[in-house]
């Protein structure tokens, strides 16, 4: 990946108020500086999630020597994975911590995925998302945890424990009003039990977007006719809506009793917006969503589109009423929107154990090809 010029992803956040993350991670580019560039270009903060550390990790040797001496001290293949990803963490954190200080924490996080093994066990959730704060207990650290009714308790508890959340795999708007208000009632608790700690919390609420335009085109064209007009509509109409809601959330006396004991708002975070479909352009899930408190974290491809001919405009609230006209006519053209979120929500859970299992499998030969002592 090449450094991108500054201008575009330094306006987007000076101007129009939009944090540009990386979608990306690789050990190589934490020894070469090229994660330092990167964040030097206008990138100001990371996410990660099993199928990147999948295929940084079975796609390079630049693991292979701290796996070969977990593997002689006796670790397993689980436990070589959480030692390679806390140290990757470790640095990115490290790279990161001068854009979380001089943005007085509003930026410069990075993220660590618990094993999504979890995804629908609450306890485990907690446990998991508990021991990664412990190992790493840096003050920019993001735990990921998934948006499943399962884990939503565990949001809670998380944040009244004073730990800075980065909730994945929304689908919904439903889904996103959720996990708000198990951000809300943490804060409101953490508030409660220690209410110097509340100014130190963050959080994001990722809203998976282009998966959002592939399933529901893929129903338009199975219905048809008319229908096939409405391609390409969904995903920017609700993530539109998911911020009307933000807006709407984030307001009024509950809101401002927290903002005043030093509480951060839970930014809305659009993910997963590399264009999946040739047809659109490749910066459509950036250029439609640009406004105040929000993040757009990028794959590299599309960090180096938008840099090189992204259009900065606030778009995100431009059209509130044309976003609801586009999702009530999808709706009536015959589409269920609810069963969309379900099987989204499920595919994309699966995706991230296929990686977690796959990953593991490789380790696990690594593993036995390594010499015995």
């Amino acid at each position: 990946m090449r450094i991108p010029d500054a201008g575009r992803l330094r306006r987007l956040h000076d101007v129009h108020g939009q944090s540009p993350w990386l979608d990306n991670l690789r050990r190589g580019w934490i020894t070469s500086g090229h994660l330092a560039a990167l964040r030097d270009a206008g990138v100001r903060g990371l996410t990660s999630n099993p199928s990147i550390f999948q295929k940084a990790i079975a796609g390079s040797s630049d693991y292979d020597e701290q796996f070969a001496s977990l593997v002689r001290d006796g670790a397993d293949a689980a436990t070589g994975y959480w030692a390679l990803v806390s140290r990757d963490i470790d640095a990115a954190l490290d790279v990161f911590a001068p854009v979380h200080e001089a943005s007085g924490g509003e930026d410069g996080w990075v993220s660590l995925e618990v094993d999504p093994d979890l995804a629908h066990d609450a306890s485990g959730t907690l446990r998991a998302a508990r021991g990664l704060a412990a190992r790493i207990d840096r003050p920019n650290l993001m735990i990921k945890v998934p948006a499943t009714r399962e884990a939503l308790p565990a949001i809670r508890t998380l944040v009244a424990e004073g730990c800075s959340i980065n909730v994945t795999l929304i689908f919904g708007v439903e889904r996103y009003r959720a996990v708000a208000e198990a951000y809300l009632a943490g804060l409101e608790d953490l508030a409660q039990r220690d209410p110097a700690r509340v100014p130190r919390v963050g959080g994001v609420a990722s809203f998976f977007v282009s998966r959002v335009d592939t399933e529901v085109d893929r129903r338009l064209e199975a219905i048809g006719g008319p229908a096939l007009g409405l391609r390409g509509l969904a995903a920017v109409a609700q993530a539109r809506l998911a911020y009307a809601a933000w807006a709407e959330i984030f307001a009024g006396p509950r809101w401002h009793a927290l903002a005043r004991r030093g509480a951060r708002v839970q930014r809305p975070l659009w993910a997963s917006t590399s264009t999946k479909n040739p047809a659109y352009p490749d910066t459509r899930y950036v250029d439609a969503l640009i406004g105040p408190s929000t993040v757009n974290t990028l794959p590299d491809a599309t960090l180096e589109a938008f840099a090189d001919h992204g259009t900065l405009a606030r778009t995100i609230d431009a059209d509130p009423a044309g976003a609801a006209a586009d999702w009530a006519r999808i709706a009536d053209a015959g589409v269920d929107l609810a069963a969309v979120s379900e099987v989204l929500e499920r595919e994309g859970v699966l995706a991230f154990q296929k990686s977690f299992v796959e990953l593991l499998d490789a380790l696990k030969a690594r593993a036995a090809d390594l010499p015995r002592p």
